[in-house]
C-alpha cells in the first residue's frame, strides 16, 4: 500500500512524481503518509504515477461514459484518449449503459492514467428499480471495480439520515443534483434505512486497502444552481466526510473529499478553505465550480473561471466540464474542448500555488521571450494547445514574421527594430 510504504522509506512512484513535480522526494513521502498528497494507483495496473494534494501541480479529470440514449463503449474510450492527449490527468468512468462493464475494463486495460468510476451507477443496473439494490449489490460492485484495476472510486458516504433531515429543515431550488447522491437518498427513503456506505464504512475500508484503492468522498448534497450553495445541508455533509478521512488515515486508505457544484465568484474562496479544514487538508476535487447558471453550451469556461480561483485557494483536482454540460452526452469534441480550458485554469491556479507557483511562471516567462522573439515553433513548442494555435497562425498568414493582426505594424518588430537602428 502507498501510504504504508511511504512510512517506511521512499518507493520508486514517490521518486517518480518528486521529479516530475519539482519537490523533494522525502516532502512528497511525509504528504503521502500524512494524507495530504494521494497517488491513485490501483496495486493491479502499472503505469506512470500522479500526485493529487498539497504542493502539487494542480490536476483534472475528465468524465466519459455512455448512457441509456447513447451506448456505445467505443466511443467512451475514443473519448478517454482524446481527453488524455489534450492533458487530463485521470479519466473517470460514468457509464450508465446496458454493458456497464465494458468501457471500464477497456479504460483500465488501455489508459495510461488513474481510471476512477462510481460504482453504485453499477449496482444500480442489476436491478429493476434503483432502490431495490441490497448492500450486497454496491459492495459487490465496488469489490468487483477494484479486482478489475480502478485507481479511485466515488462513493457517497455522507449522505446519511442527518444530511437528509437538514435538507428537509433547509429546502432547496434543485434539492438534489448528484446522480449517485439521489440514489443513496432515494434508497434511504424506501428502504427506511441508514446509507450502507456510510453505516459500513470499516468494510468498505477493508476493500480498499486490499487493492489500494483511492476512495474519492462524493458530493452528494452539492449544490446544483447559485441559489444552493455554500447551505447547511452541504457542510453538514462535508463535517461527516472530514471524519471518514480521519478513518480512513487510520487504516492507511488514500481518501480525497469531493465539492461543488455550483458556488458564486465571492464564496468559492470560503468554500474551499472551510472544506480543506473540515477534511483535515484532504486533497480537494472540484466539479468547475460553476459561477454563473445562465450560460449552457459555454459551461466549461464558467467552469474554468470557477477552478481557477478555487486552485487559487487550494483546490488539487479540477473535474473537466464541456460546452455540453447540462445540454447532453459530451462528444470528442467537447471533450477536447473542455479538456484544454480547464487544463489551462489549473495552470492559471499553478501560478499563485505554493510549490508550483515558481514552475508555472518560469514557462509563462519562456512564452513571454518567445513571443518578444518572435519565436514560432517555440510559441507552439510551450502553448497547452500547440495544434490549435499553429492551425490559427498558419492558416491566416502574413508576408511579415509576425502575425496577419499587425503585419509590418507589429509593436513587438517596430521597437526591435529602432533599438538596433538607435544603438547604430
Amino acid at each position: 500500500m502507498l501510504i504504508r510504504d511511504a512510512k517506511k522509506g521512499i518507493s520508486h512512484d514517490i521518486w517518480e512524481v518528486s521529479r516530475r513535480e519539482g519537490v523533494s522526494a522525502d516532502q512528497l513521502r511525509g504528504l503521502l503518509a500524512s494524507g495530504q498528497v494521494v497517488i491513485p494507483k490501483n496495486v493491479a495496473r502499472n503505469f506512470p504515477a500522479r500526485a493529487i494534494g498539497k504542493y502539487m501541480s494542480t490536476k483534472i479529470n475528465a468524465n466519459v461514459g455512455t448512457s441509456k440514449d447513447y451506448d456505445n463503449p467505443a466511443d467512451e474510450v475514443e473519448k478517454a484518449r482524446v481527453a488524455v492527449k489534450y492533458g487530463a490527468d485521470a479519466v473517470m468512468d460514468l457509464s450508465t449503459g446496458s454493458d456497464i462493464d465494458a468501457v471500464r475494463r477497456r479504460l483500465v486495460k488501455e489508459i495510461d492514467v488513474p481510471v476512477g468510476t462510481v460504482p453504485i451507477y453499477h449496482a444500480a443496473r442489476k436491478r429493476k428499480n434503483v432502490v431495490d439494490m441490497s448492500s450486497d449489490d454496491i459492495f459487490n460492485s465496488i469489490r468487483e471495480h477494484a479486482k478489475d484495476g480502478v485507481d479511485f472510486i466515488t462513493v457517497h458516504c455522507g449522505v446519511t439520515m442527518s444530511t437528509l433531515d437538514r435538507l428537509r429543515r433547509d429546502p432547496r431550488v434543485m434539492n438534489v443534483v448528484s446522480r449517485g447522491g439521489a440514489f443513496t437518498i432515494a434508497w434511504m427513503l424506501h428502504n427506511e434505512a441508514e446509507n450502507p456506505l456510510y453505516e459500513e464504512f470499516d468494510y468498505l475500508l477493508e476493500i480498499a486497502a486490499e487493492h489500494d484503492l483511492t476512495l474519492s468522498l462524493g458530493d452528494g448534497m452539492r449544490p446544483g444552481c447559485m441559489a444552493d450553495a455554500s447551505d447547511r445541508a452541504q457542510f453538514m455533509e462535508v463535517i461527516t466526510l472530514g471524519e471518514l478521512v480521519g478513518r480512513c488515515r487510520e487504516k492507511d486508505v488514500q481518501s480525497m473529499v469531493e465539492g461543488p457544484g455550483h458556488v458564486p465568484l465571492d464564496e468559492v474562496g470560503t468554500s474551499v478553505s472551510t472544506m480543506k479544514k473540515l477534511t483535515r487538508d484532504a486533497p480537494l476535487y472540484l466539479l468547475g465550480p460553476l459561477v454563473t447558471d445562465i450560460a449552457p453550451g459555454y459551461d466549461h469556461i464558467v467552469g474554468a473561471i470557477g477552478g481557477s480561483i478555487a486552485g487559487m485557494y487550494g483546490a488539487d483536482f479540477l473535474c473537466m466540464v464541456t460546452p455540453s454540460e447540462h445540454l447532453a452526452l459530451p462528444t470528442a469534441d467537447d471533450i477536447r474542448e473542455g479538456t484544454v480550458v480547464t487544463k489551462i485554469a489549473a495552470h492559471v491556479a499553478d501560478t499563485v500555488k505554493e510549490g508550483q507557483r515558481e514552475l508555472a511562471r518560469a514557462r509563462d516567462l519562456d512564452m513571454s521571450r518567445a513571443r518578444g522573439g518572435l519565436d514560432w515553433a517555440k510559441q507552439y513548442e510551450l502553448a497547452i494547445d500547440p495544434e490549435k494555435a499553429r492551425n490559427i497562425r498558419e492558416t491566416r498568414m502574413t508576408a511579415s514574421d509576425a502575425c496577419s493582426m499587425c503585419g509590418d505594424l507589429c509593436a513587438i518588430k517596430i521597437v526591435k527594430d529602432a533599438l538596433k537602428e538607435s544603438k547604430r
